[in-house]
Order: C-alpha cells, then sequence, then structure tokens
C-alpha cells in the first residue's frame, strides 16, 4: 500500500525510518538516489494502514538491536530491498494476480494514475525523485486502446 500510494522504489522504502513519517501532514521525508532528500505526500488510507503496522504488527518485531527502520523482518532488521521485492512478488501471486508484479510496477502504476487522471508532469518528477524529466517521461507513453477510447470520447466525427 505505501508504496503504491508515494510511488517510492524498493530501496526508499527499505529505509525509511519511524521518524519520517509526519500522520498530520500527511508526507513521507525520503533519502532517494544520490542520498538526495525529498518529501513525498502520502494518502490517508495508505496512513491508515501504517498505523495498523505501527500499533500491532511492528511491535512483535522489535528486538532489542531493532534499528528505527519502519519495515522489519522476523528477526528484527530493517527489510532488505530484495525482501522487499520478494514480498510484493509473492502477494501478487497470492492474490492471483496472473502477471508478474515487482515494487518497479507499483511505482510505475503511481507515476501512471497520477498523470491519467490529469497530474502535471513536473510534479510527478518530485514525487519521484527524478533529477531529468526524461525520465519521468517514459510514463506518458498511451496505449492503442487508450488512445481510441479518447478518440471515440471527444472526436465529434469518432461515433
Amino acid at each position: 500500500e505505501v508504496m503504491y500510494a508515494s510511488g517510492l522504489r524498493a530501496s526508499e522504502l527499505a529505509t525509511l525510518k519511524l521518524e519520517n513519517i509526519n500522520f498530520e501532514s500527511g508526507f513521507l521525508r525520503v533519502i532517494g538516489k544520490g542520498n538526495k532528500e525529498r518529501i513525498v505526500p502520502i494518502g490517508r488510507q495508505a496512513l491508515d494502514r501504517l498505523k495498523f503496522y505501527l500499533e500491532r504488527m511492528r511491535p512483535k518485531l522489535v528486538r532489542p538491536h531493532t534499528p528505527s527502520a519502519l519495515f522489519l523482518g522476523n528477526r528484527g532488521r530493517q527489510l532488505s530491498r530484495v525482501t522487499l521485492w520478494r514480498l510484493v512478488s509473492g502477494c501478487a501471486q497470492r492474490a492471483g494476480v496472473a502477471k508478474h508484479v515487482s515494487p518497479h510496477m507499483l511505482r510505475h502504476s503511481f507515476a501512471t494514475h497520477l498523470l491519467e487522471n490529469g497530474a502535471d508532469l513536473r510534479v510527478i518528477q518530485e514525487m519521484l525523485g527524478h533529477a531529468d524529466i526524461s525520465t519521468t517521461q517514459v510514463y506518458t507513453h498511451v496505449d492503442s486502446q487508450r488512445l481510441k477510447s479518447v478518440h471515440y470520447q471527444f472526436h465529434p466525427r469518432a461515433k
């Protein structure tokens, strides 16, 4: 939920710390590639899930050596990027999703859904932590079905 709601990279989610969440403002402080910091909004539904995790699940995982990492494994250690990848993939399989799902697909879906619903590409670039807008433009591809649908819906002679 947090990955899709925020568009974080797996490595960014894995290194997220307890103090990086601001429940009141609805923002995450993220350390991205090149140790660059950015502030990313996160929706109420994801924050509610995080609260549940923090109140009910995380306390069971905490050990004396546990760092301030948000997401922990069974031994009380910070989850690795690879472990997150396995978790996402496993959850998708258990949910019956036929297509192979990766953390990056959640990030891609985050950006694509923002774009499809009218978000400005420059704002999406900022949320994703891309240094160059051309990296973000990868998400602007439009599939042929969507082209047909928009044409049919908006062109006066399409019907």
